[in-house]
């Protein structure tokens, strides 16, 4: 179900000699999420990735697997082996062999899990059909467009079927179209039941793609929540921008100050009101206009985004009032259940 745990990180610690990557990291990961993990550069996002697959071990904590429907539980350090079969990582580095062709890259790593011929075909023909690689699939893997080589990587890290999918900046480098086109690939896969996992460096696009989002600062967990509950908490101001007619704003701009208004300016036909509370300000602004015969021409909302937020929290902000009220989550769907 949606409130299962596939992933308990508890405590986690990784120092390279007296340098620490990473603090005390704690969060859980949930099944049918897709959890984005952001922070600047050097901030432990690929180490993190890395000790969550087991390529890494933690210097102390621990990072707890739990397999799907089973709830059986596994120790990435210890059962690192065992827990291959329960993920597809892909790194910021193609792994798959150039000078193989498309199909011959899936069976190759299709045999890498000991899977029985048959399956590894019938999951390679539903991988190219699904990630649109069919007509490529007897071209080399160096041949391929820099996108289609990331869909490919995804492809050999999906062969085995896991319920998680683990991704290192699965987009970096791609110009808008292809990065688009990765992100579609990815709400698909998750739409199937897979658990998704990836950092990324832009921000904006996991606002409107993620579950949650992580935010690790200086080789710590600064946060994480939904993108709603973030833009919330550290960016709450919001600006509601009217434009009317006649425009007589030097008569509007009194009667709106008050109760829930932080400031008002005029910039060209418009008012801007900033505000933390939009639902009240706009319960205000709607009946003055009809009160002072203004006719709304135009009504705009401009809300904070995650580079805001980020922004915020990379300078030290904390939040600047209580988070917003718990919001339902829905249920992700699942094909194993089916």
């Amino acid at each position: 179900m949606g409130g299962e745990t596939v992933f308990v990180v508890r405590d986690v610690v990784k120092r390279y000699g007296a340098r620490a990557v990473l603090s005390g990291i704690t969060f859980d990961i949930r099944r049918g999420e897709i959890l984005g993990l952001i922070g600047a550069s050097g901030a432990g996002k690929t180490t993190l990735l890395h000790m969550l697959v087991g390529f890494i071990p933690a210097t102390s904590g621990e990072i707890i697997f739990r397999e799907p429907h089973t709830q059986r539980e596994w120790d990435v350090r210890k059962d690192s082996a065992e827990m291959s079969r329960h993920y597809g990582f892909a790194s910021q580095q193609p792994s798959f062999y150039e000078r193989l062709t498309v199909l011959e890259n899936l069976r190759y790593f299709g045999a890498m899990y000991d899977m029985a011929a048959p399956t590894v075909e019938r999951n390679a023909d539903q991988l190219l059909r699904f990630m649109s690689l069919k007509s490529s699939a007897h071209l080399l893997a160096q041949e391929l467009s820099g996108g289609m080589k990331r869909r490919l990587d995804i492809a050999c890290a999906l062969i085995h079927s896991p319920p998680v999918l683990i991704l290192d900046e699965p987009t970096a480098d791609l110009d808008p179209v292809l990065r688009s086109q990765i992100w579609e690939v990815l709400k698909q896969v998750n739409a199937q039941g897979t658990t998704v996992v990836l950092s990324s460096h832009h921000l904006n696009d996991l606002d409107a793609l993620c579950k949650r989002i992580a935010i690790v600062k200086d080789g710590a967990l600064a946060d994480i929540d939904t993108p709603e509950r973030l833009k919330s908490k550290y960016s709450g101001v919001q600006e509601i921008m009217v434009e009317s007619f006649p425009g007589d704003y030097a008569a509007l701009i009194p009667k709106l100050r008050g109760e829930g208004v932080l400031s008002v300016t005029r910039a060209g036909t418009y008012l801007t009101v900033r505000t933390r509370n939009v639902e009240a300000v706009i319960g205000r602004l709607l009946p003055l206009l009809r009160k002072e015969k203004e006719s709304l021409l135009d009504l705009k909302l401009i809300k904070p985004n995650i580079d805001d937020v980020f922004v915020r929290i990379s300078k030290g902000a904390a939040p600047p009032h209580d988070p917003v009220q718990d919001i339902p989550e829905l249920l992700p769907l699942d094909w194993r259940d089916a």
